[in-house]
């Protein structure tokens, strides 16, 4: 059941994480100027009367029906998929005698971490987009979904039988492959730090500062500020609704994740091929398929003006990523606890 419970909730938290792409760069994460509610509605005011009663208790954020939809679905997915995060953890309390109950630790703090979400999202909009939390709403919500593929692959490992690894993608490097386990944890540290950048990029509305490829503004390196656009120490308070930096901010910013992106793809093209030259043939095509589609949904963004639906599937593709990375270390680390307690048992 707890099993079930989670792979569930990984769909929904793919999907939450698609909405909340959606709200952001629809520049919608303002459309509900208040919180859990929107305008002191359940759902949102759609009706000419509910509108203009709105529109007099908020004078400063007249409603736009365009963006309050956006808003509130997100939210409820959110809120749907907290409840499901509850009833995973108490699912497994509940078989406290099986195997699963060793995991009960994950799927507690997989509640916290819901928790501590729904308050990044009440401060998103108390704060005014303030790109330090939108940007850390937005790791939360990866968060959520790596510890969720996590709890899935450990408690179907726990069912006993064949490792998943073996039915679903049979591997035959044994040791060679244990001591990728490293580059395996480096990738993740790499791809965290790359979805960080894509964050803070459109958390300052620093995607249009570089329309064209592979030049940024006609020119390889254009008049840039670093400093400014990397400060971590934004004031609190202005509606960073639109941005509030310059633009030799906007373009550092960009072309960090550039450059990120370049790390990322020789990096872990590098870590898919080592996976297939030691016979993981089927971890190693899903990587680099998820790795390669990534790339071109980035080029696709610039190249197609940046389109809604390219830059949502391109969040969603880094989630997809990061879960496949997670079950790639997932592999490594099981194989090479296995190889650690065999060679203990023959001491």
């Amino acid at each position: 059941m707890t099993l079930r419970l989670t792979l569930w909730a990984l769909p929904l938290t793919l999907l939450t994480i698609a909405l909340g792409a959606f709200t952001r760069l629809a520049d919608a994460g303002l459309g509900c100027p208040d919180w859990p509610g929107c305008y002191g509605h359940l759902l949102w005011p759609d009706s000419g009367a509910e509108i203009e009663q709105a529109n007099r208790a908020w004078p400063a954020a007249p409603v736009n029906p365009d963006k309050t939809w956006p808003e509130m679905v997100h939210r409820y997915a959110a809120g749907l998929l907290g409840l499901l995060v509850l009833a995973i953890a108490l699912s497994m309390r509940r078989g406290k005698q099986d195997a699963k109950a060793q995991h009960q630790g994950l799927a507690d703090g997989l509640v916290v971490l819901v928790i501590c979400q729904a308050l990044f999202g009440m401060w998103t909009v108390t704060l005014k987009l303030w790109p330090q939390v939108v940007v850390l709403h937005l790791l939360g919500g990866f968060a959520t979904l790596a510890l969720l593929a996590l709890l899935a692959l450990r408690l179907d490992y726990a069912t006993g039988g064949k490792p998943y690894w073996q039915r679903l993608c049979p591997v035959s490097g044994g040791a060679q492959l244990t001591t990728l386990l490293p580059w395996g944890l480096a990738g993740m540290a790499v791809l965290v730090l790359q979805i960080a950048l894509g964050g803070w990029t459109t958390a300052n509305y620093a995607a249009l500062a570089c329309p064209d490829l592979p030049t940024c503004q006609g020119r390889w390196w254009p008049p840039t500020n670093f400093a400014d656009g990397f400060d971590l120490g934004q004031s609190v308070g202005p509606n960073y609704l639109g941005g509030l930096m310059d633009n030799p901010a906007r373009i550092s910013i960009h072309l960090a994740h550039r450059i990120g992106a370049i790390v990322v793809l020789l990096y872990l093209g590098g870590l898919a091929w080592a996976l297939w030259q030691r016979g993981a043939h089927v971890m190693a095509w899903l990587l680099a398929s998820l790795l390669g589609t990534q790339f071109a949904l980035g080029l696709g963004n610039v190249l197609l003006g940046f389109p809604l639906w390219v830059a949502v599937a391109h969040n969603a593709g880094g989630a997809l990523l990061l879960a496949a990375l997670v079950a790639v270390n997932h592999m490594l680390w099981t194989m090479a606890q296995g190889q650690r307690m065999v060679a203990d048992e023959r001491q």
